[in-house]
């Protein structure tokens, strides 16, 4: 595939920069074991990138929870006090994000937590790397993005905060979700996919190019500042 050279560069948090989705999988199993159920890899494939809410209301439904969805999300909030203060940046991120904003490339976070999670993720130990980011839209709390992704609304919100408000064709995403690879592509934005390994090959298709890990990334692919030899 042709990759076409960009300004600004997008980031997703969860399973990408933070080892959040592996987090995730261990709170909401912990819950739903309470009610004889299993979180499978398959409804944690629908749930990606989406919002809170959206997140909670799929998941009552579809293990048929005898609770809420806003008992539910009280019952994740509790959890994820307990885990999310030991995220664990994944490899390649950091290097990625201190070259890029070494180089003054325009970095953002396009994130669907809210403001609560995210400050529970990062506030411990994460705060030095994500003050490189000095624009960040957290889908949950932010009153413009109306939908979460596989929308293109938050990225289409995330690149509209940079001050010299970029073409979606000059931003580049950042993603480990197949609901995120269709909100960036529906924003008309390239993607660069970072999956789970066990997400199906059929469900890659979309990605403008696919890394086994952020450390394979090579930044002038996108017409990017090279990593210094």
């Amino acid at each position: 595939m042709e990759f076409k050279p960009v300004t600004h560069v997008l980031f997703d948090m969860d399973g990408l920069i933070l080892n959040t989705e592996d987090l995730y999988t261990v709170a909401f199993q912990n819950i739903v074991s309470q009610y004889g159920k299993d979180y499978t890899f398959e409804l944690k494939l629908k749930l990606m990138g989406s919002q809170a809410h959206e997140t909670a209301k799929i998941v009552v439904s579809h293990l048929d929870l005898p609770v809420t969805p806003e008992e539910f999300i009280a019952q994740t909030s509790k959890e994820f006090e307990k885990i999310f203060p030991d995220t664990e940046v994944l490899p390649g991120a950091r290097c990625l994000i201190e070259h890029l904003s070494k180089h003054n490339v325009p970095i953002g976070l396009a994130t669907s937590s809210s403001r609560e999670s995210y400050e529970l993720k990062v506030n411990k130990r994460h705060k030095e790397l994500f003050s490189l980011f000095p624009y960040k839209t957290m889908g949950s709390s932010d009153s413009e993005v109306k939908r979460g992704k596989p929308y293109p609304d938050i990225f289409l919100v995330a690149a509209s905060r940079f001050p010299d408000k970029p073409k979606p064709e000059q931003c580049l995403v950042f993603e480990d979700a197949v609901n995120g690879v269709k909100a960036a592509r529906a924003a008309g934005m390239q993607v660069v996919m970072v999956p789970d390994p066990r997400v199906d090959e059929s469900l890659r298709t979309e990605a403008t190019l696919v890394l086994k890990s952020l450390e394979d990334f090579k930044p002038e692919l996108f017409g990017l500042p090279p990593y210094d030899d």
